[in-house]
């Protein structure tokens, strides 16, 4: 959430910086345009509150006055009633101009960080560094290796949920416990994340906080008859594992580390990959989220972003780091760098990992404050990155390791992880 104090003081700055990430986000009918209206009107009511205030005190003085001296007061008592009448009235439209005021500004997006490269969407976005060698031979997709391994089961998939489900069988499913126990001990052991396990399911005051409520309702499986939801990533709870909470300077920085299962909707995304594993509507993650001095979130941001990194680099899996501009930017984000892995069959890189700073914004939102230098409560600076998407990795490594033979190679680093298995031939099931 967007800080009310810098809206009012730093309107025009804040509308420019909101513009980059496109005109509809200030137009009149935004949510950015109707919240400004809303304050202009809490401006008016509370000067004319005042005003009201003000002719009170001189009424009631005139009472008082005409009492001490034996006059009659009935036309001050009748005006001091039509004042009450008035106040009320006013009291009550400014109250609920702070309900809306309040809740339009969580529909408002982060302003992007003044270092985020300017653009409209993902075409403008900036490539900052390759990393390995992307093998540029004939590849079938991941979807033919797994099946033909063995592993993949779509049409089983399929049949206990609907369509972007899918079954792993033998070396499949061990090749994702093995993923998820490779990156939480790289994570855990060399990166001194502290590991957490959370629930999958959160409430409404949990999906707000980190910003995904209102404004992604619409992708959020809800409960029936609950006012919960199964979570689309392990940043919600882990970052609200701390909401309503004044944290001491010297914890900071706090690094955690979370598998989960995750859910997401997907709707609106009818016919973008709906063929394989790249878009599921339930898949796994290990995910990073930090904690920081707002002065040092732009610095965690590198640190964490190379934390991700370190798991594709380890599984020898080529890649891409990306910057993404102002109008491609996530919700709550304020500057974000997208890690894309090398898929030969498509001769392309795709999204594995997306890292952000969300500076200040979800700090406000979940009440997760720290005590700066002068022991005030300020809202604290969040983080968080895949690190990463098991199911894309998995996809990932079918693709990279695929052998003319039809056989695949597992990578050295997840060898261990998988009962010491270097490979995975046809005949195996």
């Amino acid at each position: 959430m967007i800080d009310r104090r810098e809206f009012r003081k730093s309107f025009d700055a804040m509308q420019a910086q909101l513009a980059r990430r496109g005109a509809g986000v200030v137009a009149d009918g935004s949510a950015w345009g109707r919240a400004r209206k809303l304050d202009v009107r809490q401006r008016e009511l509370k000067t004319e509150l005042e005003a009201l205030q003000a002719e009170r005190n001189r009424v009631s003085k005139l009472i008082g006055q005409k009492k001490a001296q034996g006059e009659d007061a009935a036309a001050e008592l009748a005006a001091m009633q039509d004042v009450a009448i008035r106040t009320k009235a006013l009291d009550a439209e400014a109250k609920a101009a702070e309900d809306a005021f309040a809740t339009i500004l969580l529909e408002i997006p982060n302003p992007p960080h003044a270092s985020v490269p300017d653009g409209n969407d993902e075409n403008d976005n900036v490539e900052i560094h390759c990393w390995g060698d992307p093998r540029q031979d004939a590849v079938p997709p991941h979807w033919e290796i797994g099946t033909a391994l063995g592993i993949l089961d779509f049409e089983a998939g399929a049949k206990l949920a609907g369509s972007r489900f899918t079954v792993l069988r033998g070396m499949g499913s061990r090749l994702v416990r093995g993923l998820m126990q490779f990156m939480l001990d790289l994570h855990v052991d060399k990166h001194g994340c502290g590991e957490v396990w959370v629930p999958a399911i959160v409430n409404r005051k949990t999906m707000t906080g980190t910003g995904q409520l209102p404004k992604f309702a619409d992708d959020l499986y809800k409960l029936e008859d609950e006012d919960a939801y199964l979570i689309p990533t392990a940043e919600v709870p882990v970052t609200n594992l701390y909401q309503d909470t004044i944290l001491d300077a010297d914890t900071l920085p706090i690094r955690h580390c979370a598998y989960t299962p995750c859910f997401r909707r997907e709707a609106g995304s009818a016919g973008q990959d709906v063929r394989g594993m790249i878009r599921q509507h339930q898949f796994d993650k290990v995910e990073l989220v930090h904690l920081t001095r707002p002065a040092q979130v732009l610095d965690d941001l590198q640190i964490l972003t190379g934390h991700a990194e370190a798991v594709l680099q380890a599984l020898e899996l080529p890649y891409r780091l990306i910057e993404l501009c102002a109008g491609d930017l996530g919700f709550s984000a304020q500057k974000t760098f997208d890690l894309e892995v090398w898929l030969p069959s498509q001769n392309t890189y795709r999204e594995i990992s997306s890292c952000s700073s969300f500076g200040q914004f979800q700090g406000r939102r979940a009440g997760i404050r720290y005590r700066d230098e002068n022991g005030k409560p300020q809202p604290v600076a969040t983080l968080n990155g895949s690190g990463v998407a098991i199911g894309r990795c998995l996809v990932a490594i079918l693709e990279n390791g695929w052998q003319a033979d039809g056989s695949l190679l597992i990578p050295a680093a997840l060898q261990p992880y998988v009962g010491g298995q270097s490979h995975i031939d046809v005949a195996v099931c």
